[in-house]
């Protein structure tokens, strides 16, 4: 990144929050002017209808949620579950002595998840609730590199070079994991027409220190599926002719909520044995709130139990394997009330809708003329286009500025090393954005390409793109 980059994003995150030493009150809530200092503890309390009417004045200058196409989060909730999760507002999740239903519904949806991924026993399949999928993968990673160690060790061999293999797409908390616990990062750059893993460039990094080959189900980068089976299919003749037995875990933060009621002939869990453990987002198409992850493992054997504590917590003995403690437990009582409402039918119906807005979306945007479509969001609703080469009086990042005028937030950014090159606008259909807003869409879209076709050259550049996706692109806030 150039100085001139860093300066830009100093300022920019500078002019988010105003210089004003004192936060502005309306005159109607006071009986004369008071004085609220912005960034130190104010020396007397407030009255809460003040405190609240000026925490609330602040936040409507935030985004639109139901125009933002730029999150795989959840927005919206029936109100229903709004009132489940504040009813449990101060439950912790950690204290399963106190809260022993709660604890309950965590491990039935574990078993949900474990019967829709197709675990060989699900009723005794082994798994958690997570602050979201980062920490999700950070265990199942953590878990991974310790079957390896132990495996290692067992044959009398070294155990201090893991690695572990993935595609450059991968979500950021993966390269995080390798670095904390000190596992070297291969990662399998960009080629062409080429966007995420595929089996060859896997298995031509591994090697008998790899602990595992880990699977993206939905690129956050373009919203596409990785072959799954086919990586699974190389490593096993890999093991048939080297010995190594390397597990694959599959990232299912989106698309492990999408393929079991969209895809269900698509061999990419449990049904495939190499693969050691899944994770999801509960809060991205599980449909909840953020923020709740899960991750599920094979059986007892692929969670090592030296990694389990048990813990001796308020009058009761509990096993933990988790980097979070307290929590609340509200994100897992709208798991299990969004499982208990929807059952499969139900989020099967939401989440094909989802990919046919997306799907006709895409096609309708590829018929507007400067476009190319990357993906068209047959897999994951989540689609990107880039512009075509012949477009050069405007750039997709002045696109997404215009859209962001009439509200649309439509994320511009770059592709990771070896694809720097190709700039994006990327569009996440989730629940609730519909075809009457994809029509809203279109047309703001067609009046934005109107006016850019009147400059003379691109205004804005990578520079401007301030958003990040969970990948290494650089942060985006």
């Amino acid at each position: 990144m150039t100085a001139r980059n860093r300066e830009h994003r100093r300022n920019t995150r500078r002019s988010r929050d105003s210089r004003r030493e004192h936060l502005s009150i309306n005159p109607v809530f006071v009986a004369e002017p008071a004085q609220v200092p912005r960034n130190r503890l104010p020396a007397r309390e407030l009255d809460p209808d003040v405190a609240y009417q000026i925490v609330h004045d602040e936040l409507m200058l935030d985004g639109n949620a139901r125009l933002n196409l730029a999150t795989f989060v959840t927005s919206w909730m029936e109100p229903q579950a709004d009132r489940l999760m504040t009813e449990c507002f101060e439950k912790n999740m950690i204290d399963k002595d106190e809260y022993p239903r709660t604890a309950a519904l965590e491990q039935r949806c574990v078993r949900m998840l474990a019967e829709l991924w197709h675990a060989p026993d699900p009723e005794s399949t082994i798994g958690c609730s997570t602050t979201g999928s980062s920490e999700a993968c950070m265990l199942a990673g953590l878990a991974l590199k310790r079957r390896w160690q132990h495996a290692r060790r067992a044959a009398g061999r070294s155990a201090d070079r893991p690695n572990v293999v993935m595609g450059a797409n991968v979500q950021v908390c993966w390269e995080k994991f390798a670095n904390y616990w000190d596992v070297e990062a291969r990662l399998v750059p960009m080629e062409g027409e080429r966007f995420h893993l595929d089996a060859a460039e896997a298995v031509a990094r591994c090697d008998e220190n790899t602990i595992a080959v880990v699977a993206v189900l939905g690129s956050t980068y373009d919203g596409s599926y990785e072959p799954v089976a086919e990586i699974c299919a190389a490593l096993d003749r890999l093991s048939a002719e080297r010995g190594w037995d390397i597990p694959v875990h599959v990232d299912g933060a989106s698309g492990a909520m999408i393929a079991p009621f969209c895809d269900p002939d698509l061999r990419w869990d449990f049904r495939l044995p190499r693969v050691a453990s899944i994770n999801t987002s509960g809060h991205k198409y599980g449909l909840v709130y953020p923020g709740v992850g899960w991750v599920v493992w094979r059986d007892s054997v692929a969670l090592p139990q030296d990694l389990v504590f048990d813990v001796n917590y308020l009058g009761g003995s509990m096993p933990t394997f988790a980097l979070n403690f307290s929590r609340p437990g509200g994100q897992v009582v709208a798991q299990y009330y969004a499982f208990l409402r929807l059952g499969f039918d139900g989020f099967r119906r939401v989440q094909q809708t989802c990919r046919d807005v997306a799907t006709s979306l895409a096609d309708r945007i590829a018929g507007l003329g400067p476009f190319r479509l990357l993906t068209r969001g047959n897999q994951l609703p989540v689609f990107v286009f880039t512009l075509c080469e012949e477009v050069t009086d405007y750039s997709v990042f002045d696109v997404s500025a215009h859209l962001r005028e009439r509200g649309w937030l439509v994320p511009a950014y770059v592709f990771p090393a070896d694809r720097t090159d190709l700039a994006v606008l990327r569009i996440v259909v989730r629940n609730g954005f519909t075809h009457d807003l994809a029509d809203l869409l279109v047309e703001d879209l067609e009046r934005s390409i109107a006016e850019l076709r009147r400059q003379p050259e691109p205004v804005r550049g990578v520079e401007h793109s301030s958003f990040a996706h969970g990948s290494g692109i650089p942060q985006r806030g």
